[in-house]
């Protein structure tokens, strides 16, 4: 069960035990004030504990950007927020390759003037080849590579971000964003984020691609970082 399918059902729960509650008390007033008052104003009440404990902290998720060119033309920003609470190994890598921080004196690990260099339309926008640029390079902050952290995460609805790999446990800074339900990756790839801004951006990226993956315009990370 995704994790806010979960949320909610404590939402749901929480909801019923306030309505039993005013049923027991509808003919006592004063013991019905009494209880929603420590129901609600009481901070330490142990539902808001458990609920506390249980949602993801949703808030406090990364956000990253890049700033896209088509063709030497502006496109615009597209943001991606990680799953850092579910996979924070690989959010952590991609949020620090778009950043730089990472990068040394001779080992630049930066998406920034990196390409999408395979884009398929109604399937996948590929990029992260900031060493070959045409997808046989790469490499993450671990090293070359690093492993398949897990797939909770499903590759069930377009606009995620999933890592590209050669197999198994191969995973450097090459990613891809789905354009389409991809469910046949489940288990394959690694997803771990999300565009929350600049589908229209994405959708423009899609429009350049071609059957065999290279892209009929040059397609360029101008710029990138955290928010």
């Amino acid at each position: 069960m995704h994790l806010r399918q979960y949320s909610w059902l404590l939402i749901l729960f929480y909801q019923l035990l306030i309505f039993s509650s005013c049923l027991k008390f509808h003919n006592h007033p004063k013991h019905y004030s009494s209880f929603i008052n420590n129901l609600v104003l009481t901070r330490r009440h142990k539902f808001f504990d458990l609920f506390s404990q249980t949602l993801p902290e949703m808030s406090k998720r990364p956000r990253v950007y890049f700033d896209l060119t088509v063709g030497g033309a502006k496109a615009g920003r597209v943001v991606f927020e990680l799953f850092s609470d579910v996979v924070p190994k690989t959010a952590e890598n991609f949020r620090a390759l778009c950043t730089g921080e990472k990068s040394t004196p001779g080992n630049p690990l930066h998406y920034k003037g990196s390409t999408f260099h395979r884009v398929i339309p109604h399937f996948t926008c590929q990029g992260g080849d900031f060493t070959n640029h045409n997808g046989t390079g790469g490499k993450s902050i671990y090293g070359a590579k690093f492993e398949d952290e897990n797939f909770t995460l499903k590759h069930d609805r377009p606009f995620l971000l999933s890592m590209a790999n050669a197999g198994p446990n191969t995973n450097g800074s090459q990613f891809f964003v789905t354009t389409v339900v991809t469910q046949w990756l489940d288990g394959k790839h690694v997803v771990f984020g999300e565009v929350v801004e600049g589908k229209d951006v994405v959708r423009a990226v899609e429009a350049v691609g071609t059957q065999s993956g290279k892209p009929t315009k040059p397609v360029v990370v101008e710029d990138c970082g955290q928010l």
